[in-house]
């Protein structure tokens, strides 16, 4: 049955040209209908809906309206009856939205077009990012839409009007920085006072804090050994929990983790409001210009980077709580107490440098590997919908482990340096010393001491956070379309 699902033909609604459109249109819904319907109970709920259309990358808050939409007798399913109806009314709807759309009225849409309906709600795209809207569509290669590729790409998105189109548009348009939380190119004056941006950043950091807790274990023996290497841990990672559990118990596996949950939160606001103040800076006098692509990657560049400066001291928190022994702090007040009293405010900035280094390489190869992956799969499947929760994995993991090997050396540096506590007397060796330090006594091998556990983490954490991410956003009535989940409460 898979290989029927890779667009199915016998689902086209015929033209009105054609003969007969009405029963063969009725004909190849019910099809479809019997395809769906796995248990042949003559009803399709939500679960049969998901396992049938996976492949169109569709979320669940779409589903769940699609069904809503549909089920006329509000018994949670859809009979035949309703699917049929549902098709029938929607196509309509599609027509009309088509029509609208196609403004030289030659039956087919351009990225000229594309690039209009999303000017009339205030947000501005350049002509390359609509070409990149087109081709997610555009199944015969012709740079244009179709009825028939507009209808057979949104017929199963519950979007009743162009507003809903646009929005859906946009939001795929989301710059997407691997493991970092999404940071939109564009939102709306709308959007803003109506508490939509807040709403998904809170569904990314809710995301970030669940995939951070259950990798915690994994980035505490990262830490270790990336600044004890295997003086204290000799043998294999399984050893190296071993040792942590019976110095500390088993809650010592997520040292650290709270105030690595905790900084999520003013990063992300921080990262937010200076990205939009750094957007407008750019834009200059023209505030409707719509940045390149370039400019977007610097402006959240410097956004990345003025949070980090803001937050800086809790990532050193951070590092001497994972790396303390049983009894050597009594929480995060006490931490930073005695980082102040015995190395002063500077001691909550070691190691700044090589972080500010290890910004821009990294979200740069992770961004470029994220998105050459994303659209080499859309192009590769011309005309399907969006790519599914495993594809976006996939890219993320790949993405996310190419950038961390390329400034995996910068990151091993920044956390020695973040771990040296200052002693009366003691040397303290600046980055490029230390550089050398761990080259000649380590060799180049040791610039990646701790790789291990940090690659591992990088699959399920990205699973996970995807995971979550969808989920809260049902929640907290959010989804890619840009409207309110039919569940949620805001």
């Amino acid at each position: 049955m898979r290989t029927q699902w890779t667009w199915f033909p016998w689902a086209h609604c015929q033209d009105s040209a054609s003969p007969g459109p009405d029963q063969e249109r009725e004909k190849r819904w019910a099809e479809l209908f019997h395809q769906l319907d796995v248990n042949k109970d003559g009803r399709i709920d939500i679960l049969e809906l998901r396992a049938g259309l996976a492949g169109r990358g569709l979320s669940r808050g779409s589903l769940e309206r699609f069904v809503e939409a549909g089920d006329t007798n509000k018994d949670g399913v859809l009979d035949f009856k309703e699917f049929t109806q549902y098709l029938r009314t929607h196509e309509k709807e599609l027509k009309i939205m088509f029509s609208n759309l196609d403004r030289n009225n030659d039956g087919q849409i351009d990225a000229a077009e594309i690039q209009h309906s999303l000017h009339t709600i205030g947000v501005e795209v350049s002509l390359e990012d609509a070409n990149r809207i087109l081709q997610r569509m555009d199944k015969d290669g012709t740079m244009t839409i179709d009825w028939s590729e507009w209808r057979d790409f949104f017929l199963f998105k519950p979007l009743t009007n162009m507003e809903d189109v646009a929005r859906y548009w946009k939001r795929s348009m989301m710059l997407d920085i691997g493991e970092q939380l999404t940071i939109p190119d564009e939102f709306s004056e709308e959007e803003k006072k109506s508490g939509y941006v807040w709403r998904q950043l809170m569904a990314g950091a809710i995301a970030g804090s669940v995939s951070r807790t259950g990798t915690a274990p994994l980035d505490r023996l990262k830490v270790f050994r990336m600044v004890q290497g295997f003086i204290d841990f000799k043998g294999n990672v399984l050893s190296s929990f071993q040792y942590m559990v019976k110095e500390g118990g088993l809650r010592s596996l997520w040292r650290g983790n709270g105030i690595n949950v905790l900084k999520i939160a003013p990063e992300t606001a921080i990262k937010f409001t200076a990205y939009e103040q750094i957007k407008n800076v750019m834009r200059s006098r023209n505030e409707t210009r719509n940045l390149r692509i370039h400019e977007r990657f610097v402006a959240g560049s410097l956004a990345g980077a003025t949070a980090q400066t803001a937050i800086y001291p809790m990532e050193v928190l951070k590092t001497r709580l994972t790396l303390r022994k049983t009894g050597q702090f009594s929480g995060i007040a006490d931490c930073a107490k005695q980082i102040l009293q015995r190395e002063g405010v500077a001691g909550f900035y070691k190691g700044y440098l090589p972080n500010l280094l290890s910004i821009v390489p990294y979200a740069g190869i992770d961004l470029a590997i994220y998105e050459t992956l994303k659209f080499a799969w859309l192009n590769r499947n011309r005309g399907l919908a969006d790519p599914g929760v495993m594809v976006l994995v996939g890219c993320g993991a790949v993405s996310s482990t190419c950038g961390q090997l390329a400034t995996y050396p910068l990151a091993l540096i920044r956390t020695r340096m973040q771990a040296q506590a200052s002693v009366k007397g003691a040397p303290k060796p600046s980055m490029v010393a230390l550089l050398h330090h761990i080259v000649t006594q380590e060799g180049v091998a040791g610039l990646y001491r701790g790789i291990s556990p940090n690659l591992l983490k990088v699959i399920p954490a990205v699973s996970v956070s995807y995971a979550v991410y969808e989920y809260m956003r049902i929640i907290l009535g959010v989804d890619i379309e840009g409207r309110r989940g039919g569940k949620g409460k805001g």
